[in-house]
């Protein structure tokens, strides 16, 4: 295993962390973790030099944290740095912090909580957070030792990444959505060296999109990477993994101190880990990551709607979501999961968010800084989306 700097702690993660959101289940229910299979897992990424364990409260419908208390016994604790999350759109009074915090401890069966994360910041949350007095909360409980290290995980613009790193000197490190894909996506790349620069530990969660980039949809029903996308990896001159060129181009960065993977099988596991071990700080070569950006820029290609979910088309008069009516038509035809895309067009979006609810009253395109044609795609895509036409 390499391991790496974390900002300015003077601790060495492994590149690769234990993220344990996707656990290996029975009978595909979510809420029922396979523990057997889960634990051989996790001891295996542990036993060959895995030292970061990552959960949450809410993860497999809230029973991955007791599930990991159970794991990590038998000495397997003591071998990790273990992170969970404040679940921050539950907190509505100043006093449920430390009720949650001390139930997170209780759930882990630890005394304390090595790095605590306030979850899934955006503007609104963090402003709550704010308000309910969490960073003067943080403080007592980091002086108390019932936490270790404060951070964040963040989904939002740049702008509020960098108010919410400025806000609080006290910050240890902070996890992002990361990948050769999403270079430009939330914090991004710009993100990643800002937190950086300012001393911060930077945890990568969604290294692979969900398995997506490694061609590997899993719960999505896809249907093998796009043609175009494979013929560009099988030309490489070094023959690696989609999986492994995706995580390779994180670890070639410096400012990347540990890349969180969800996985679910031994297979993956080994995998990962074998990548891991060849990684490094500035292996990829100019020509390797020239291919890189080839390839996302055929993604993109494959994205038809040339969307980047600003939301200056919101809100729709007549109620459409149109960010998320065309993210999940442009991921159907970037992945090649239709299937899963139908699926989450039926189930996340209620009736009245889809497309076919557009007047074509024209406001959206009038305010769209790309200039999309939204009410043909809007059309467009729910026809897809719907019948698979």
């Amino acid at each position: 295993m390499q391991y790496r700097t974390f900002g300015t702690l003077d601790w060495r993660p492994s590149a690769l962390g234990f993220g344990a959101m996707r656990l290996p289940i029975l009978e595909a229910d979510p809420g029922r973790i396979d523990e057997p299979e889960a634990t051989k897992l996790i001891r295996y990424a542990i036993d060959h030099g895995v030292n970061y364990v990552d959960t949450a409260w809410p993860y497999h419908r809230t029973n991955c944290e007791p599930f990991l208390g159970r794991a990590l016994k038998d000495g397997y604790r003591e071998r990790v740095k273990l992170a969970t999350k404040l679940p921050c759109w539950l907190v509505k009074a100043p006093s449920d912090f430390d009720r949650y915090l001390d139930e997170q401890r209780a759930r882990l069966d630890t005394a304390a909580i090595d790095f605590y994360l306030l979850h899934a910041l955006d503007a609104e949350r963090w402003h709550a957070m704010r308000g309910l007095g969490v960073l003067e909360w943080a403080e007592r409980a980091l002086a108390d030792g019932r936490i270790g290290h404060l951070g964040f995980s963040f989904h939002d613009n740049y702008d509020t990444f960098q108010e919410i790193v400025d806000a609080y000197d006290g910050w240890t490190f902070c996890q992002i959505q990361y990948n050769y894909l999403d270079a430009d996506y939330q914090a991004g790349t710009r993100g990643l060296e800002y937190a950086a620069g300012k001393g911060l530990g930077v945890v990568v969660m969604e290294p692979l999109r969900g398995g997506l980039l490694a061609g590997n949809a899993g719960q999505r029903q896809g249907k093998g990477l796009p043609p175009t996308i494979k013929a560009m990896w099988d030309s490489a001159a070094q023959r690696r993994s989609p999986a492994e060129w995706a995580l390779q181009w994180l670890w070639h960065q410096p400012s990347v101190s540990l890349v969180l993977s969800g996985m679910s099988t031994l297979a993956q596991v080994e995998a990962n880990i074998a990548s891991a071990d060849r990684s490094g700080v500035g292996l990829l070569t100019g020509d390797e990551l020239a291919l890189i950006d080839r390839v996302r820029d055929e993604y993109r290609r494959l994205s038809p709607i040339p969307c980047t979910e600003c939301k200056y088309c919101q809100p729709c008069p007549n109620g459409v979501n149109i960010p998320t009516v065309f993210g999940i038509y442009n991921e159907a035809m970037m992945f090649n999961v239709p299937d899963y895309a139908r699926f989450a067009y039926g189930n996340w979006l209620s009736e009245a968010e889809r497309g076919d609810h557009c007047l074509a009253c024209g406001d959206c395109e009038t305010k769209c800084p790309q200039h999309i044609a939204i009410i043909e795609w809007l059309e467009k895509a729910d026809r897809f989306l719907t019948i698979g036409a």
